[in-house]
């Protein structure tokens, strides 16, 4: 847990709260993964560190498995808990969504990776 969260990179609002893996902006609605003193060390490499749900460092071609259910804009059923993804792929995605894979049954898409644990 945060003791000071950081202000929003977005608005400057200093009203930001922390919500699982991720900092939150009331005002502005941005949502993004804190700085922490291990990925800064990181990006100094030029690499950047993607975590899943419980903390584990993933990699392009791991396999996930998504922790709860997610809706799908235009599809009567969506993602089930507990659905396997093989061979993810990390990118530098819109709004925190960070890993492009292919689900059986829905196609090509992007996660966030606070939705899911490796498997």
């Amino acid at each position: 847990m945060i003791e000071n969260p950081p202000p929003c990179p977005k608005c400057s609002c200093e009203y930001t709260y922390e919500m699982n893996a991720l900092v939150v902006c009331p005002e502005c609605g941005h949502e993004w993964v804190p700085a922490d003193s291990r990925v800064e060390g990181g990006d100094a490499t030029g690499e950047r560190v993607v975590k899943d749900s419980v903390g584990n460092v993933l990699q392009d071609g791991d396999s996930v498995v998504v922790v709860k259910a997610l809706k799908v804009k235009g599809s009567p059923s969506g993602i089930k808990a507990g659905t396997k993804v093989r061979g993810i792929r990390l990118v530098d995605g819109v709004d925190g969504h960070d890993i492009d894979c292919k689900i059986d049954g829905f196609g090509a898409m992007q996660l966030k990776s606070s939705v899911v644990k490796k498997a």
